[in-house]
């Protein structure tokens, strides 16, 4: 595993409890683009932030003595930025939209777009900053990134990207994984980066001979930062897979890789290629000077913070819900979604749809990722807000949006029969090749607006409760409450309601559940701080200690009749799923 040092540089003074010395990197690979002016963007519906404000006098002295601490993720529809105090109460935000493209058939980021994005969100932090605290942003105590899980961004030995950005959304490594999981005994992902760098070598692209290092998109950003290529083990492990008793990749099946025919003339070894994994609060490096310039190009911002092992959305969701224990799990949704449970020991079998990945501390943790659950249900909310824009009425778009998930608790669980296909994207959960969004109702069932709803927001969890299925009843995996964060969440008792009759599981939502993994990474920069100043606290110890500890939930337990029909709801989606199938075939 690969990981490149630079000489220590002095840093401007910050304060000395939460700033060692900044180490010197040259100047990023990427090259920056102009900064949006467009200011914060409006969220999402189903991205609307719902955490506490803090109170402004004790904010503004937080940030002006340089003790704020700072989580960045690349999501797949926004970058965030969020600000926190060490108790995890939200100072500051930001956000910048962004969007993937299929470009010759694969989905991608323009990779401008990432150092460009990342300055725009925390350009529009430092305004509401200002906005709200009358203080200028210009110290940091500490700093993470996270970023969408997994994909293949390849590098050649001057750091220059090989091919465009491969996202998790892509499903054309099959054949890789399959190799993959058959060679390891057990289950590859299609989207995992070792199996998108087996797809290139059989498909004997050119790039392959010349690649030096491999890493996740947090992993990347985090290097531009702080000159260090290192990546959280969480976001490792969507990688490669994780041995958790050595809290590194596992070395038999790195030996595993290297014996396969497809791979003994390539002139490099895996081990070469990949980050250093790094446990939640080891040192992984401070911003730098060119980092900092990086990040705000104004200037303002001094290097000096203590940066978190960059971690994927996986790994925030998990500390953004305090679901880091065995027996505990948690859910995250936004345009793709997955379920976390960590596990008590090994699951018996592997099985495809489920992923063994960690948490940020390393524990083992089964994975149901799904490509699709928010973006479909936000297109067509979006489309009902146009119909009532018609009518003259000055509605708010949150508001209505608050109107409609009501709404659809008027309808039976089983949405009257009515089925959504929410499929933007290929679903690897349910064997589907390529999205094609469907609605489908049987003859002689009416269309009326709750059922509809109902139905939008079956299907946003569908994939997902088909994958939990065979974890907690096919496996026998106990979870004893899942948490819940997403802005879908934030109308209260609607969807986190429907996810509990799904998941058969009572689910738990706090205050901060639309901040989401921007949040969760802060709250591991203030770990990694705490690391940093001698404190030996654990990571799911530092979480109930000082952050948890007097957090407000609301649980929700499944209802009888809501969690019967949504199982009759499910077999039927699950039944008519070759539909789904032939028209990605026909419709082009």
């Amino acid at each position: 595993m690969t990981e490149p040092m630079h000489p220590a540089a002095t840093s401007p003074a910050v304060p000395a409890s939460t700033a060692p010395e900044a180490a010197g990197h040259p100047a990023p690979v990427t090259d920056s683009a102009p900064v949006s002016d467009a200011g914060p963007v409006t969220a999402s519906a189903t991205e609307t932030d719902a955490a506490p404000a803090a109170d402004p006098t004790t904010a503004a002295e937080v940030i002006s003595s340089g003790g704020a601490l700072l989580g960045i993720e690349l999501g797949s529809t926004r970058i965030k930025a969020v600000l926190i105090d060490p108790a995890g109460t939200v100072l500051a935000s930001g956000a910048h939209a962004w969007e993937n493209r299929l470009v010759d058939g694969i989905w991608t980021y323009g990779f401008d777009e990432v150092v460009s994005g990342v300055q725009a969100a925390y350009a529009a932090l430092a305004a509401d900053v200002r906005e709200r605290h009358a203080t200028e942003l210009t110290a940091l105590a500490g700093l993470g990134v996270s970023a969408m899980m997994h994909g293949y961004l390849a590098f050649d030995a001057d750091g220059e990207l090989l091919v465009p950005f491969r996202t998790w959304r892509n499903t054309t490594t099959g054949s890789a994984a399959a190799t993959l999981s058959e060679a390891f005994g057990r289950n590859i992902p299609l989207r995992w980066s070792v199996s998108h760098l087996l797809h290139a070598v059989l498909e004997g692209e050119e790039h392959v001979v010349r690649i030096a290092h491999l890493n996740t998109l947090a992993g990347h950003v985090h290097e531009l930062l702080s000159g260090r290529r290192v990546l959280g083990i969480g976001d490792a492990s969507g990688m490669f897979p994780i041995d958790p008793a050595t809290r590194d990749y596992d070395e038999h099946l790195l030996d595993a890789f290297a014996g396969l025919d497809a791979v003994r003339e390539v002139p490099w070894d895996l081990r070469d290629l990949l980050p250093r994994p790094l446990v939640a609060g080891e040192a992984a490096g401070t911003l730098t000077a060119d980092g900092a310039a990086l990040l705000d190009p104004t200037g303002a911002l001094r290097p000096g913070a203590v940066m978190a092992p960059p971690e994927g959305d996986a790994g925030t969701g998990m500390v953004a819900t305090n679901s880091v224990r065995p027996r505990t799990g948690n859910v995250s949704a936004g345009t793709s979604a997955f379920a976390m449970v960590v596990l008590e020991s090994d699951l018996p079998t592997p099985r495809e749809e489920i992923d063994l990945v960690a948490t940020p501390a390393g524990d083992a943790v089964a994975m149901i990722h799904t490509n699709n659950c928010t973006g479909d249900l936000d297109q067509w909310l979006g489309l009902l807000g146009e119909a009532a824009a018609l009518t003259g009425a000055q509605v708010d778009r949150d508001e209505l949006f608050h109107l409609l998930f009501t709404a659809a608790l008027d309808a039976p669980a089983d949405a009257d029969g009515l089925l959504v296909y929410n499929y933007l994207s290929g679903e690897h959960q349910t064997g589907v090749a390529t999205g094609r969004p469907m609605v489908v109702r049987p003859e002689g069932v009416g269309l009326a607006l709750a059922p509809f709803l109902r139905a939008q927001l079956n299907g946003a969890f569908a994939a997902l409760a088909a994958g939990m299925r065979v974890l907690l009843r096919d496996e026998g995996v106990v979870c004893d409450e899942m948490f819940a964060h997403g802005g879908i969440f934030t109308t209260r008792g609607v969807a986190q309601q429907v996810l509990a009759d799904a998941l058969g599981v009572p689910v738990a939502v706090a205050e901060s559940a639309g901040e989401g993994g921007a949040w969760g990474m802060a709250v591991l920069a203030g770990h990694a701080v705490a690391r940093a100043q001698g404190d030996g606290t654990a990571l799911a110890d530092h979480l109930a200690q000082r952050i948890f500890a007097d957090l407000e939930l609301t649980t929700l337990a499944p209802h009888p009749e809501g969690q019967a029909g949504y199982a009759r709801w499910l077999d039927r989606y699950l039944a008519a799923l070759p539909v789904e199938r032939f028209a990605g075939e026909l419709i082009v």
